[in-house]
């Protein structure tokens, strides 16, 4: 539900009623992710979405009937061997996955209605929190919840067990570190419970060096994936607002200076896109000895050989060379800036969801992974 949390801050602050539908998980073919949420408010306003239109209107339902007899409520949609077609068909699911939603009535006076409210506040401020609650167990704790902040600290509960919700609380705030929603499973007297643990953090980092044609272009994709575009550059006569007024921040600096003061962790992106050896070697022997999500450097066949051979008489390591992404981007036959931004940023997501880059087309590979779908109760 943290996904839409700005509408969901602006519904608390004006003191609606509503019901929210989460996606509590998802198994093979399935448009959205676990987290993906939808909530419908007493006067039928719905905002969010579950499944990119498959079963909206069946959740739709779910939502209302929550609000008004006040009970959670988990429901699986989706085929398996036994289902009928025209059932299947009935509420959209002609993708062939499977995913289970939860859907909690959030009212005046209600338990969760407290914690719902103090996390999509601090999600709509930007700020990182992780939001845990128990989706399959025992009734009485289906839709509790806990908010937990990076220092560990906690509001809410997941069912009157000060021991459980430290250990969940510990939990989360590894999902947190990582900026990753998902579940674990943990028990309570002997009794399994499923957690999912939203989290909700600043957008990952795409530092752009070099201030060339093919930057701007690349700005508009990374701000399209979520990206907190910055495009740096040492020339300050190329390095200008005017020219990339869609970054988030321009800097002049020489970027090995740049990447020296700025902070950056494992989803940060960087990409090089200057091809001269006196910006491109400084910073790339730091940026391969950096834990981030990627490094890319533009140029040539010839370029990249070059720069290979400046890097190792640096004393950049094989290991350390094997992490650079060079020349940067998907095969796609890119000729222009815009198309040239669509295989970096092509690349960019593949590397994050460990996608193959091939046509899909004939392609034994899964459309969706790293989804996994815990059992009913």
């Amino acid at each position: 539900m943290l996904d839409i949390a700005e509408e969901l801050h602006r519904w608390f602050t004006e003191g609606r009623e509503m019901a929210v539908a989460t996606v509590v998980a998802v198994h093979g073919s399935a448009p959205r992710a676990p987290g993906a949420a939808l909530a419908v408010d007493s006067a039928g306003t719905v905002t969010g979405s579950v499944s990119g239109g498959c079963v909206e209107g069946a959740v739709y339902d779910l939502c209302r009937q929550a609000l008004a007899d006040g009970r959670p409520v988990r429901e699986r949609f989706g085929y398996d061997d036994g289902d009928d077609a025209d059932d299947a068909f009935a509420v959209g699911l002609t993708c062939g996955g499977v995913l289970d939603v939860l859907v909690v009535p959030v009212r005046a006076g209600d338990p969760v209605r407290e914690v719902y409210e103090a996390a999509v506040a601090v999600a709509a401020a930007g700020d990182p929190a992780a939001l845990a609650r128990v989706v399959v167990g025992p009734d009485p704790y289906d839709g509790r919840a806990l908010l937990v902040r990076p220092d560990g600290t906690h509001t809410g509960g997941l069912g009157g067990d000060p021991a459980l919700d430290r250990t969940v609380a510990a939990e989360a705030r590894a999902f947190l570190d990582a900026g990753r929603t998902g579940t674990l499973e943990v028990s309570r007297c002997g009794a399994p419970l499923t957690v999912l643990v939203e989290t909700s953090v600043p957008p990952p980092r795409l530092i752009v060096f070099g201030a060339v044609d093919f930057t701007a272009a690349l700005v508009r994709a990374g701000r399209l994936l979520g990206h907190h575009v910055t495009v740096c550059d040492a020339r300050p006569v190329f390095a200008t607002r005017a020219r990339f007024p869609e970054a988030d921040e321009v800097v002049v600096d020489w970027p090995h200076r740049y990447l020296d003061r700025t902070p950056v962790d494992t989803r940060t992106a960087l990409c090089v896109l200057t091809h001269d050896a006196k910006f491109d070697v400084p910073l790339l022997r730091r940026a391969l000895r950096l834990p981030l999500a990627y490094v890319g450097a533009m140029g040539s066949r010839r370029t990249h050989e070059d720069r290979v051979r400046r890097l190792r008489e640096a004393g950049v390591t094989e290991a350390e060379l094997s992490r650079l992404r060079s020349p940067i981007g998907l095969d796609l036959g890119a000729h222009t800036p815009e198309e040239t931004a669509v295989s970096i940023a092509a690349e960019l997501v593949a590397v994050r969801r460990g996608g193959t880059g091939v046509p899909l087309t004939g392609a034994d590979v899964p459309i969706h992974r790293g989804i996994t779908l815990p059992a009913t109760g």
